[in-house]
């Protein structure tokens, strides 16, 4: 017979504060990093709290409307007042009018309309959009949602997804045509987002929008987290084309890092250690 494994089962999440309410926001921070659907008994395992006491604080966090029971009565999500509440963040950072500044910089170098993007649900939000002085432009205003499937940014925030929650995502999600170039067969917009991934930009080749060119990049998430940031130049295909993609990419990237800069600096340093 062999000798019995050694198993260490994972030190539990720690639900930390001196009071309820801190020890129910703790347990918010655990479920707000999820991105998957959770069940009372996986959450019991994760965090090591009894069952009853769990059960109470997940009562209450749905009676607040922060998570959701899901339709088989047994798993839970995020609901909408979370989500809300994580898009105000963003729209009301601390650090918004340096990311503008960056983001009215590259417009000035690039001489097209510039935007920065994250991932709310299934859609990517615009949460800031600085537009070029030319004569023809698109118009998308800060607060804009546009489906993940066939925007720039919302390819790269599939492609550093795990495969089971982007699987999860286009599951839910319609694939709607808008345009004669938009992927609406899964295997095709699989290649591109495996494409994304080796060449690390995406691009939107009129499948939102007819006539509108767009490539996205990431901006470096500061704690080693996927990032959900992205900034992104737009402009009509009759000013950028596929092929002048490479003169601009460089000048994307620059921004792209300046804003993680940005980051790294609004948080204090016990946070970027990790400590």
């Amino acid at each position: 017979m062999s000798p019995p494994t050694d198993r260490r089962l994972p030190e539990p999440v720690a639900i930390d504060g001196d009071t309820p309410t801190l020890r129910l926001f703790s347990l918010l921070e655990v479920i707000a990093r999820k991105n998957h659907f959770f069940s009372l008994p996986a959450l019991v395992e994760e965090t090591g709290l009894p069952k009853p006491t769990l059960h109470r604080m997940l009562q209450q966090l749905e009676s607040a409307g922060m998570i959701q029971r899901e339709a088989d009565g047994r798993h839970y999500g995020m609901a909408l007042r979370l989500r809300r509440l994580g898009e105000d963040l963003l729209f009301n950072s601390t650090v918004h009018g340096a990311r503008h500044a960056v983001l009215r910089t590259l417009v000035d170098e690039v001489g097209e309309s510039c935007n920065i993007t994250a991932l709310a649900g299934g859609e990517v939000l615009y949460l800031d959009r600085v537009e070029t002085p030319a004569p023809l432009r698109f118009y998308l205003q800060p607060g804009s949602r546009v489906p993940v499937h066939c925007s720039a940014s919302g390819k790269l925030f599939l492609a550093q997804m795990p495969d089971a929650q982007r699987s999860l995502l286009l599951d839910a999600a319609t694939l709607e045509r808008y345009t004669p170039s938009t992927l609406t067969d899964r295997a095709a917009l699989e290649a591109e987002i495996q494409q994304v991934r080796d060449q690390g930009y995406a691009l939107d080749r009129e499948e939102f929008l007819p006539g509108l060119l767009c490539i996205a990049v990431l901006v470096p998430a500061i704690d080693g987290r996927p990032s959900n940031t992205g900034i992104a130049i737009q402009a009509p295909v009759m000013r950028l084309s596929i092929e002048q993609v490479p003169k601009v990419l460089p000048a994307l990237q620059r921004a792209a890092r300046a804003m993680a800069a940005i980051d790294a600096e609004a948080v204090p340093g016990a946070l970027r250690s990790g400590t």
